[in-house]
């Protein structure tokens, strides 16, 4: 156990920096631009190749102890990222329209910028997600839709973190926690209870936040094409509106094929169809025929 412990406070500082500000004492986590791109690497590299392979000939492990204690986690610390957004700046605070930066060592600055940070790295813990289909032999979940999410938001908000805590771009964090809430919440009951996967209407309402969230961030993000005195830069606006428009059209797709057009009936699934229709009208006439011997 203690050399697990070692172990995973070794990777932790392998991947953070702590920074502290000499007039406030207060800190924060950086990670450093090598170490985080060696930890997607890893992680691109396990999820892809590594563990697939190395599961292969496996049965699927049971990990659903973990997963319990994963999306609790999730649930409660996306929770606190959220009501730190909505005291620190979204409440009252920041204008919806357009928000500079803050880059003073004030309180209030310090609160927001911590407060990108700590989504910042829920954003690895995210990765988890992945790692868990692969031990328990879900490639089926495996998409390049998710893949693709989890490593962007991992580069796009380190950039974030780095350049720009805070502003108007913190919206995005936001609504994204509220939106993990709720995801979390359902991966979490249907850990525990089972029975909630065999609900369709769940998974179909999250995927409509979920677009809902996407559109709302490409509006949120459009502003700053037009608004020139925003003291926000810009070019992050056309920078991040291309990746949200492809991932609200991923997820428009993927809701259109799933949950509003209609599987197609293969011919041979139709004969197939007929073809158990047909025997079980002979078994049935058949028990009937044995009765009226008997």
């Amino acid at each position: 156990m203690a050399t697990l412990i070692r172990t995973i406070w070794l990777g932790y500082g392998f991947i953070f920096d702590e920074l502290a500000d000499p007039r406030t004492k207060s800190w924060f986590l950086v990670a450093k631009p090598y170490q985080g791109l060696c930890v997607l690497g890893l992680y691109l590299l396990f999820v892809l190749k590594i563990g697939p392979n190395w599961m292969k000939n496996r049965q699927p492990f049971n990990v659903d102890k973990l997963m319990i204690i994963h999306n609790l986690i999730q649930v409660l610390a996306c929770s606190y990222v959220f009501y730190e957004a909505i005291i620190y700046a979204w409440g009252w605070k920041y204008r919806w329209f357009c928000e500079p930066i803050d880059y003073s060592y004030t309180e209030h600055a310090l609160n927001v910028a911590g407060m990108v940070h700590h989504y910042y790295m829920l954003k690895y813990l995210d990765l988890l997600d992945t790692i868990f289909f692969v031990l328990r032999k879900k490639s089926n979940q495996i998409s390049f839709l998710h893949i693709y999410h989890h490593t962007g938001m991992v580069m796009m908000i380190w950039g974030a973190v780095t350049y720009f805590p805070g502003g108007h771009g913190t919206l995005i964090g936001m609504v994204n926690s509220f939106v993990h809430v709720v995801m979390y919440g359902y991966y979490l009951l249907t850990v525990a209870m089972p029975s909630v996967k065999q609900s369709l209407w769940w998974k179909k309402h999250i995927t409509q936040i979920q677009i809902i969230q996407l559109a709302w961030c490409c509006i949120h993000m459009f502003v700053l094409v037009f608004k020139q005195d925003c003291g926000y830069p810009r070019w992050v606006a056309i920078l991040f509106l291309p990746n949200d428009l492809f991932m609200l059209t991923l997820f428009v797709d993927f809701y259109i094929r799933t949950y509003i057009k209609k599987p197609k009936v293969t011919p041979v699934q139709s004969e197939s169809k007929e073809k158990m229709f047909e025997e079980s009208i002979v078994r049935q006439r058949t028990v009937v025929d044995s009765q009226k011997e008997l």
